[in-house]
């Protein structure tokens, strides 16, 4: 077994406890490869910002779990040379069975999350109680999660939103022990979060999103008194990206997304931690069809992979400082 703490990880419960108090939330920014993870590094060192390094079950299939555990390991000694001292914890995003998140512990991952919510209620808590008696063995945080997020991303799917009910908070995380709650009170996965007839028009003509339902999350924090919320699926979609991937040959219909504002509300209350994944594929993907639109002659990885990482790095910086609050939280 890898310990995290070998590698230079912390895990999530001192930076998420910090952000509950302090009206801010960690970044948690999913990766796949190099590029990614060197813009999310940037980042964080240059705003100082504690950071969450999150990887799904099929970002996981993809680069290889090995990989991802040295690129970890990688990241906190690149955080360094960058002059960051910064906390980095590598936490698996919507683990859905057992064997998984014990796969993942046992390489070096210094958190987990351990999705049953699309069990009943109490097989749920059956299952989100046995990855936290394992973990809690070798000091790793589980998130857990009641409520159903709409949307696609990698392998979690689902038609329709399920709220959290408030009045089984409580009984959750008492019976599961988990170091923190993944909820549902609007946001979905995907850059495609909303339908037309789901919005309304502002004044401009554009597409505005329903509100998050603050009154859902307002009712948790009275029972869960200084507990860290986990809100998914809270990528804004930005209109530039959106545009520009258009522009320049893509075919985005309907992409709405969270407003930053919302989030930012959400942030300066129990929300300690807000997971941000397509925002960062839609700003990869619009700088690399600018390149290969102005330079169709272009073959070289590093020339289309450079802007695409320079643009995420932007992209986060921007998270950090003004939606997150996190910058100088390190």
């Amino acid at each position: 077994m890898i310990n995290y703490k070998e590698i230079g990880l912390v895990n999530t419960r001192s930076m998420l406890e910090k952000a509950v108090t302090g009206g801010y939330a960690v970044p948690a920014y999913n990766f796949n490869n190099m590029e990614q993870l060197q813009a999310i590094i940037q980042a964080c060192v240059e705003t100082k910002s504690p950071v969450i390094l999150q990887v799904s079950s099929g970002a996981r299939k993809y680069a290889n779990q090995t990989i991802l555990r040295y690129l970890a390991q990688g990241a906190v000694e690149y955080a360094k040379e960058l002059g960051g001292n910064i906390p980095i914890a590598l936490h698996l995003d919507h683990g859905d069975t057992f064997d998984l998140c014990k796969s993942c512990i046992e390489m070096g991952f210094s958190s987990v999350m351990i999705d049953g919510s699309h069990h009943g209620y109490e097989q749920n808590i059956e299952l989100t109680a046995m990855v936290v008696q394992f973990a809690h063995q070798h000091d790793i945080t589980v998130e857990g999660e009641l409520g159903v997020l709409a949307g696609v991303e990698d392998d979690v799917s689902a038609e329709k939103s399920t709220y959290t009910n408030p009045s089984q908070v409580e009984d959750f995380v008492k019976r599961t022990g988990v170091d923190s709650l993944a909820i549902s009170i609007g946001t979905s996965h995907g850059a495609n979060k909303f339908t037309p007839g789901q919005c309304t028009k502002n004044e401009k003509g554009n597409l505005v999103p329903p509100p998050l339902k603050f009154e859902i999350l307002q009712e948790i924090e009275k029972r869960l008194i200084n507990f860290p919320i986990v809100l998914h699926g809270s990528s804004s979609v930005p209109e530039k990206e959106v545009m520009c991937i258009n522009k320049y040959g893509g075919n985005l219909d309907n992409a709405i997304g969270i407003p930053e504002e919302q989030l930012r509300k959400a942030a300066a209350l129990s929300v300690s931690k807000i997971n941000i994944d397509s925002d960062g594929r839609l700003a990869m993907t619009a700088a690399i069809r600018k390149v290969f639109f102005e330079s169709p002659g272009q073959f070289d990885p590093r020339k289309y992979l450079g802007p695409a990482r320079d643009s995420l790095k932007q992209l986060y910086i921007h998270k950090n400082i003004h939606v997150l609050g996190s910058a100088g939280k390190a």
